[in-house]
């Protein structure tokens, strides 16, 4: 297994997500560090570098993911997966407010949006000068 990602690759989940990050939607082009690709299900979790468990994810949401699969949910305490964004659409765990949150829907939305930070106080901001100017989602 390997955990190099090819250029064909890259390019795939980056025209593949028309450049915004899967998990919290902002773009390549409103951050200061570019988008990566993550590995959905982490190499020592058994996941492999293929197109379907690749997302191309923005650093801060890569690094608070990091190899996670699950995480508590705040409301019930009990494990629930994170969003997979293979599998799961955006809209049905998520939806974005016009303050600049990303307001979750379901047990795997607040499981999601809690580990991967989504409504940290620099990010909201930045989506709200985003939506200010049509630029988000």
């Amino acid at each position: 297994m390997t955990e190099y990602v090819s250029v064909e690759l890259r390019r795939l989940i980056d025209e593949r997500s028309t450049g915004r990050c899967e998990y919290c939607h902002i773009h390549n082009d409103h951050v200061v560090l570019p988008h990566e690709p993550d590995h959905v299900i982490a190499i020592k979790h058994g996941g492999l570098t293929e197109a379907d468990n690749l997302a191309l994810a923005c650093f801060l949401c890569n690094r608070f993911k990091g190899s996670d699969l699950a995480s508590i949910d705040p409301q019930s305490n009990l494990i629930v997966r994170l969003f997979h964004p293979r599998t799961d659409n955006w809209l049905d765990h998520f939806r974005a407010d016009d303050d600049g949150r990303i307001v979750p829907l379901t047990d795997i939305g607040r499981v999601t949006a809690q580990l991967l930070r989504f409504n940290l106080s620099e990010s909201v901001l930045t989506r709200c000068e985003l939506i200010a100017r049509h630029l988000y989602p």
